[in-house]
């Protein structure tokens, strides 16, 4: 006889035994049927993004937080993963003013976003990590309360600037005459100017016009962080991406500017935008042609949207002086 085999004298000892025997089969299989479905999350990069763009096409809102180069642009400042789960996209990332407290942006799919919540949550107890969702975008908070959350807190700085891109690519109308001097103040100092394709062919002066807004910048970490990244997103248009937009703006063989962006359904993001203290006029100049370029290139733009002013009050007078028609309001979310 097996003596490892524990034997019964009594049949309803070894019934008891069978019912135990069962009932922790079950649970065990309960419990790697949970870990099974348990969101799994892989960090994001470039390549990915083509398994992630469907699912930011169906966001129904406007903010840079669910845009191409939003989210490419900022992957590793802000530690973005992803996770699909149930046809559903899953972000993983952390919050804004703390990059040391995870949180996770509004899921997009098929998922109910109840069904989609409770995923989170299970996410978070198996991590022992708070659930908090970030960056919400406004239209979203009627749907996540009815889902059931336990608290909600404004960015106050990180709303999004939207603009009526038919205004933005010809200033027209009295509210534009001060940048419409501006443009033609520039047209005038500088009449050789050309406005071209941001592309592979001259993808090097920009690169190298860089160096030059590295010594005119803030040497703050944030602002040095973002030079970085707009390095990174140059790197990507020299490989060849296929969603960036971009423009140059020359004058003889000078860069004057250049700003890249990329379209989401009606709306442009413009993620960067550098522009030299040598040329007057040159950021709006830039602004400008590069709107009406996108416009006449995607006809069904509407809205463009110039991100977000991050509290710098000197970046939120520039951007109000263009009259936005909306700031696109975002919020923190304790699940």
């Amino acid at each position: 006889m097996n003596t490892a085999v524990k034997t019964y004298t009594n049949y309803y000892g070894f019934l008891d035994a069978l019912r135990k025997a069962d009932a922790m089969r079950r649970l065990q299989k309960h419990a790697d049927s949970d870990e099974a479905e348990m969101l799994k999350f892989h960090p994001i990069t470039q390549s990915d993004m083509e398994i992630i763009m469907p699912y930011l096409l169906m966001e129904k809102g406007r903010t840079t937080d669910f845009s191409y180069g939003g989210i490419l642009m900022w992957v590793d400042y802000f530690k973005y993963e992803y996770a699909i789960s149930d046809d559903t996209l899953f972000i993983k990332g952390v919050v804004e003013n703390d990059t040391d407290t995870p949180a996770f942006s509004l899921p997009i799919g098929k998922l109910p976003l109840k069904d989609s919540i409770e995923k989170i949550r299970s996410y978070c107890s198996h991590h022992s990590i708070s659930p908090v969702l970030s960056a919400v975008p406004e239209h979203a908070l009627d749907e996540l309360e009815e889902a059931g959350i336990s608290s909600i807190n404004p960015l106050d700085d990180w709303g999004d600037y939207l603009y009526d891109a038919q205004m933005l690519s010809t200033l027209s109308g009295k509210k534009m005459s001060k940048k419409r001097n501006h443009v033609n103040k520039f047209d005038s100092l500088y009449p050789e100017c050309t406005i071209e394709v941001l592309n592979a062919s001259n993808i090097d002066k920009a690169i190298k016009f860089m160096d030059i807004i590295d010594c005119e910048g803030d040497r703050v970490e944030m602002a040095i962080e973002e030079r970085l990244m707009t390095r990174n997103m140059l790197d990507m248009i020299k490989q060849g991406d296929i969603y960036l937009e971009g423009a140059i703006l020359m004058v003889g063989d000078d860069v004057a500017a250049f700003t890249i962006g990329d379209i989401k359904n009606d709306t442009l993001f413009v993620h960067i935008e550098k522009a030299s203290r040598k040329y007057e006029g040159s950021y709006e100049k830039i602004n400008k042609e590069f709107a009406a370029m996108m416009c006449r290139k995607y006809p069904q733009i509407m809205y463009i949207n110039r991100e977000d002013d991050s509290g710098d009050e000197g970046l939120r007078k520039a951007k109000q002086s263009y009259h936005p028609i909306e700031i696109l309001r975002k919020y923190n979310i304790g699940l």
